[in-house]
């Protein structure tokens, strides 16, 4: 039975490597690909951080190691590289970089062959423990029933092969908070390296594993408030034991913090430190400022990340200027299969039968109450943290509150057996229930193969997707493939298109011009026109083209239009909006700021020019303001 159980695993897994890996084959670079995969490159190539500082590195550098060791090839003597060095021209040159790293000097499908296949392998790994601790929680069903249900989250089959820093911070969040939880039952050096070593990956993944030090503190109160039946009862003794644990979490969070510095050291070893030179530049001077490189870069980028984190959102046909609370939860119930969604509804119904009727049987087993304390413990800070957070763009950002859901499912099993043995016969019955829906779930996805981007489920009542959610819930720029192969199919010497993202559009789509659907011109009457569906409502406000004939790409990420002879006066109904209705990509002022990128990305000696008229427009604001001030 045990060999059954490692076999039907290693098959999800392998599901989920043909539906994740095969759906990336298919895609184009996504957005945030495009600067992590130069700056990881360059990490490893120059031990140089400059580029990218608002995410950690571990990620990035997973994702470049093959393609350093291969022989990618880059240009350091490049515009974009040197350009970069001051910390806002970063913000703008990290792109040029990482498009010409990626698109123009090597060849794009086998850059990012390359580039994520790690990313697919730390999802699998990430799978992988999501079954061996649901099993430790449940039993080896329960292991397959959490794995079924993960190998067919949406959020992961789209996530989980790009280059991003969502699941490698999941997957090591999880292994701290599980080692946390198994350093509080038996502390030990080795669990307090693990422990440390572990957070120290969370850590370097991305900023918001800082979240774990709140879970820290959640897990003791939780503790002090609702011990566990394996804490001392005498105050002497639970004294000593809580300070036993509390000197080897101080412990593992040194060595956490040690691993970082390590690392930051090593990967801006040849980083000019001209932005500490307030310190000086003799021997010492310089010494020091080598020194105190690792953690000034690790702190900047935390106050960048902080800084730019307040986004405007759209979700469910409305714009907001900043984060709403309900966000997340909306978004996750409309991006997950209906038969996780009753997986979870049903979880605590068993849970509550199997309290009244086994009474004499605890319904977690006792070694792993703290880990189940850990489990339930961060998944409600985590996802507080989200619901309060003013970033609410993605379903990728709540990538660990799903893991803990799912992990929560681990018990059901067991506790259905249970009941089965002690004379319940409806548990037969919510054993084939939950068993169907594991397999519903993988059916829901193999259906939607290879388009997991825009996946809504029927909880959308009809309406189409992109006046429900926006960005990379629908299209994150992954589908110029088929924008390509649609125009090849129907012989289209030039198409029109309007992509949500900064690349050179022409990399993978050849008769492509630059178009924004808000601004068309009567030369562009009678033509097709490509538009990516986060354009039509939200990037943009393009609604008006739904009234001539289009085609769904990509089931449903991208739109081809087949625009009318003559195109409407703008204001008419069927028309372009006017100026004060329209909106620009990123909620960005101005002119569409793609334009910006693309005139850089064709001419990298664009940059500077253009850095210089964004702070002469940022000063002058910035006076208006001021002026404004002193007249009140």
């Amino acid at each position: 039975m045990k060999h059954l159980h490692l076999a039907l695993a290693v098959l999800l897994l392998l599901l989920m490597a043909v539906l994740a890996g095969g759906a990336a084959l298919r895609e184009s670079i996504a957005v945030d690909e495009v600067a992590h995969i130069g700056a990881g490159v360059s990490y490893l190539q120059k031990l140089d951080m400059r580029l990218n500082e608002e995410h950690p590195p571990l990620a990035k550098i997973l994702a470049a190691l093959p393609l350093v060791l291969s022989g990618v090839h880059t240009d350091y003597s490049d515009f974009s590289w040197n350009f970069s060095l001051p910390l806002f021209n970063s913000f703008l040159g990290e792109w040029v970089w990482g498009n010409s790293v990626a698109l123009k000097w090597n060849d794009p499908a086998t850059t990012l062959l390359w580039a994520r296949a790690p990313m697919l392998l730390l999802t699998l790994a990430l799978g992988l423990y999501v079954y061996i601790f649901a099993s430790q929680v449940g039993n080896n069903w329960g292991g397959l029933l959490c794995l079924a249900a993960f190998v067919t989250t949406p959020a992961f089959l789209v996530f989980g092969p790009l280059v991003l820093t969502d699941i490698a911070v999941t997957l090591f969040s999880l292994l701290t908070l599980w080692s946390f939880a198994s350093l509080w039952r038996s502390p030990s050096r080795r669990a307090t390296t693990t422990f440390g070593l572990c957070l120290g990956a969370a850590l370097l993944s991305k900023f918001s594993a800082g979240l774990l030090l709140i879970v820290f503190l959640a897990y003791r109160l939780s503790l002090r408030w609702m011990p566990l039946s394996q804490q001392p009862t005498g105050k002497v003794e639970l004294r000593q034991w809580r300070r036993q644990r509390g000197r080897y979490l101080w412990i593992g969070i040194l060595l956490a913090s040690l691993t970082v510095y390590v690392f930051y050291f090593l990967f801006t070893w040849h980083q000019p430190s001209d932005s500490l030179e307030i310190l000086g530049h003799g021997p010492a001077s310089l010494f020091l400022r080598r020194i105190l490189m690792p953690p000034w870069i690790y702190l900047r980028g935390l106050g960048i990340f902080a800084l730019s984190s307040p986004r405007a959102t759209f979700i469910l046909g409305h714009n907001y200027s900043r984060g709403v609370w309900f966000y997340f939860p909306v978004l996750f119930l409309l991006k997950s299969t209906l038969a996780f969604l009753l997986m979870l509804v049903f979880a605590p119904l068993v849970a509550l039968f199997a309290r009244t009727r086994l009474k004499s049987i605890p319904l977690i087993p006792s070694e792993m109450s703290f880990h189940w304390r850990a489990l339930w413990v961060s998944l409600l800070v985590f996802t507080a943290a989200c619901m309060l957070s003013p970033m609410t763009i993605s379903i990728r950002h709540f990538t660990v509150p799903i893991v803990l859901l799912i992990l929560l499912l681990a018990p059901v099993p067991r506790l259905l057996a249970l009941l089965l043995e002690n004379g319940w016969p409806a548990a037969r019955l919510a054993l084939v229930a939950y068993a169907l829906l594991a397999l519903a779930s993988q059916a829901a996805m193999l259906r939607a193969y290879p388009h997991f981007f825009p996946f809504i489920n029927s909880l959308s009542f009809g309406h189409p997707a992109h006046t429900l959610v926006n960005d990379s819930n629908l299209d994150w720029n992954q589908s110029l493939p088929e924008a390509a192969e649609f125009a090849q199919k129907r012989g289209l010497h030039h198409v029109l298109l309007d992509e949500y993202g900064f690349i050179e559009p022409t990399a993978y789509v050849p008769q492509a011009q630059f178009w924004n659907c808000q601004l068309p011109a009567p030369s562009d009457a009678g033509q097709w026109a490509i538009v990516s569906a986060s354009m039509i409502e939200d990037g943009h406000n393009c609604l008006w083209l739904l009234n001539f004939p289009h085609v769904a790409l990509a089931g449903g990420s991208m739109y081809a239009f087949r625009l009318p002879s003559v195109i409407p006066q703008v204001g008419d109904p069927s028309g372009p909006p006017p100026p004060e209705a329209q909106r620009n990509f990123g909620g960005f002022p101005g002119p569409d700021n793609r334009l910006i990128f693309l005139n850089c990305l064709r001419d990298p000696a664009q940059l500077q020019p253009t850095m210089d008229n964004a702070r002469a427009l940022f000063e002058a604001e910035m006076a208006k303001r001021n002026a404004q001030r002193g007249k009140h």
